[in-house]
């Protein structure tokens, strides 16, 4: 039996499905008796998370800058199962390090998977929603694009433009008067993803973040919102906290934030310079969890 009733039978669209939130997402739809279309760049991944998840699970190799492969995608969940309830933006490639030593091919591929792919998944989304008459947009923000990040300039550029798009796009629908059509948006802090592993870095050191979060609250949060769906909702007291303290002293939080990302960046262990997964998907970081917090305690 499903553990929650009111999303069984759901179909759920997931980009990034192949690790981290996506995955864990996708766990636990399929254990409420929900649709689950997975989507990645790493075939072999959503193919086997999809045989674990069961018959009411597709995957369906993405690359979501790619227009043509968003719309195979599209075309793959209404044909698997006739209608799309939930598309859940969540795909995304950081690139951190000292702005002027970042490839400019590596911050073009942040924009165009992190935003590009959002503005695609939105578009496809929101026309489904509109001829069906209902469905939820979910968007994966971030703290970084609230307050800036230093050194981690291209990717906290595209959470500001997807914090935009999304703000956009939720004020749009309730302009057209679509009551049972939703746009939401999830604010993590830097959470213990194999995002972590992934990043394109450039700061000679290894990339972690502290403190970092566990991936279950956010996992949580993206769910909440197929059930009470919300424009935005910041996960944890250190978002809140960091979005309320810059809107009211908006230079000191910015100053206070930065030193501490730099000193972060600073004091972790030497690491060589990678593109990531950016150009190519990478074999490691294949579960919900990236194991950073873990090696942080050993170098501790």
């Amino acid at each position: 039996m499903a553990e929650n009733e009111k999303r069984q039978g759901l179909t759920v669209v997931i980009t990034g499905a192949s690790s981290g939130f996506g995955k864990g997402v996708a766990r636990q739809l399929a254990a409420d008796g929900a649709n689950l279309v997975l989507a990645a760049r790493r075939t072999s991944l959503i193919e086997e998370l999809a045989n674990e998840l069961g018959s009411n699970a597709i995957a369906v190799t993405t690359d979501v800058s790619k227009e043509k492969e968003m719309k195979q995608l599209f075309e793959a969940a209404l044909a698997a199962f006739g209608k799309i309830d939930v598309w859940i933006n969540n795909a995304a490639v950081g690139a951190i390090g000292p702005y002027t030593e970042v490839p400019g091919k590596d911050m073009a591929r942040a924009v165009e998977i992190n935003v590009i792919g959002t503005l695609i998944g939105s578009h496809y989304a929101l026309r489904q929603f509109k001829q069906q008459g209902h469905g939820t947009l979910i968007n994966i923000g971030s703290v970084a694009g609230k307050v800036p990040f230093p050194y981690y300039t291209p990717y906290s550029t595209t959470k500001f433009a997807v914090i935009g798009l999304t703000a956009s796009l939720h004020q749009e629908i309730e302009l057209e008067g679509h009551k049972d059509i939703h746009v939401c948006m999830v604010h993590p802090w830097a959470t213990d993803t194999p995002w972590f592993l992934h990043t394109a870095n450039y700061t000679g050191h290894e990339a972690e973040m502290k403190p970092m979060d566990d991936p279950e609250p956010v996992i949580e949060a993206i769910i909440s919102l197929i059930d009470n769906p919300q424009e935005s909702i910041g996960v944890g007291s250190k978002v809140k906290g960091t979005a309320l303290s810059r809107n009211l002293m908006p230079k000191l939080t910015e100053k206070m934030n930065s030193v501490q990302v730099k000193k972060v960046i600073e004091d972790a262990p030497p690491a060589p310079e990678t593109s990531g997964s950016l150009h190519e998907p990478l074999e490691i970081g294949t579960e919900v969890s990236g194991g950073i917090r873990e090696r942080m305690k050993l170098e501790d």
